[in-house]
């Protein structure tokens, strides 16, 4: 069955599950690779795919160097800055569903940058809804607190928490620079310059940083294939579907459901533990969400 004709109902759902996968995506492949070589080498294979995507959709390249630049460092704080301190938290031992739940604050972040940076006027009831987000992010990270550990949290560093906040700041900045000086770009093009904008700054990294070893193995190779066909190319083409069926509007109502969706397949797939005190965190920043979200800024 063809994408185009998924009830436009059905496809938001599909995407939302998708974007879910991510953080389990991410702890499937990085036994076999450090954070960021595997998101270089899923950037290698998914510009590549694009390629073949833009030839068959007949996508227009920017044509002003600005145009170009202005994505590129759009391009590096979504999917450079925010997948790579996403996976070098899992790496460090963060659970893929508490790193979903801190990254689900992301609307709340987007509220607060635009605030500082947009100059524009964030209302009471988000303050309200940002408040209610810390809340439930507290919620999830104290209990997860051991002070009697060196790693100051139960199984992994709090480098982790520091490598998911600039993720999660980085994907917030992203965003509002793209709507700022990115939202007349052709999507798929587009997304080709702002992905390899995060593959030269994931191989910067992996040049300092890391020893780009990778152990290709079957497990691998399928974690990987999914990156990039489900996640970095079929999601950008239900996007595309969404916006010629009008649906795209109704995707930030989905995005609720991600970290919850997270935290349930993470318990099926590596059983991580869900406590009652992590459904109360997760109803929170949820809720914090979705009260940020029912009112849109506006400039002062």
């Amino acid at each position: 069955m063809s994408i185009l004709k998924l009830s436009p109902k059905v496809i938001p759902w599909i995407f939302v599950w998708i974007w879910s996968t991510g953080f389990l995506a991410a702890k499937f492949g990085l036994p076999y690779a450090e954070p960021f070589t595997l998101l270089l080498y899923r950037f290698i294979f998914t510009l590549l795919f694009l390629l073949i995507v833009i030839r068959f959709k007949k996508s227009i390249w920017p044509k002003s160097k600005k145009k170009v630049f202005h994505l590129m460092v759009a391009g590096a704080l979504i999917h450079g800055v925010y997948l790579g301190g996403v996976f070098q938290a899992i790496k460090w031992g963060m659970p893929a569903g508490l790193s979903a739940m801190i990254i689900g604050l992301q609307p709340l972040g987007m509220a607060l940058m635009a605030g500082i940076i947009l100059k524009e006027h964030v209302s009471k009831r988000q303050w309200l809804g940002l408040i209610i987000g810390l809340l439930g992010l507290y919620l999830v990270l104290f209990e997860r607190l051991d002070l009697t550990s060196e790693l100051a949290f139960d199984g992994f560093p709090i480098w982790a928490v520091f490598a998911v906040i600039a993720s999660l700041f980085g994907i917030s900045v992203g965003a509002i620079y793209q709507k700022r000086f990115c939202s007349e770009m052709d999507l798929i093009s587009g997304t080709w310059i702002q992905y390899f904008s995060a593959l030269v700054l994931c191989a910067f990294i992996v040049l300092l940083f890391e020893t780009g070893e990778v152990s290709w193995t079957g497990p691998f190779i399928i974690t990987l294939a999914w990156q990039v066909i489900a996640l970095s190319v079929g999601a950008i083409l239900l996007l595309m579907t969404m916006i010629k069926q009008g649906a795209a509007a109704s995707v930030g109502s989905y995005f609720y459901l991600v970290a919850p969706l997270v935290v349930i397949q993470a318990w099926f797939l590596f059983e991580e533990t869900i406590s009652i005190i992590s459904i109360a965190g997760v109803i929170l920043i949820s809720f914090g969400v979705a009260i940020t979200s029912s009112k849109k800024l506006t400039k002062t």
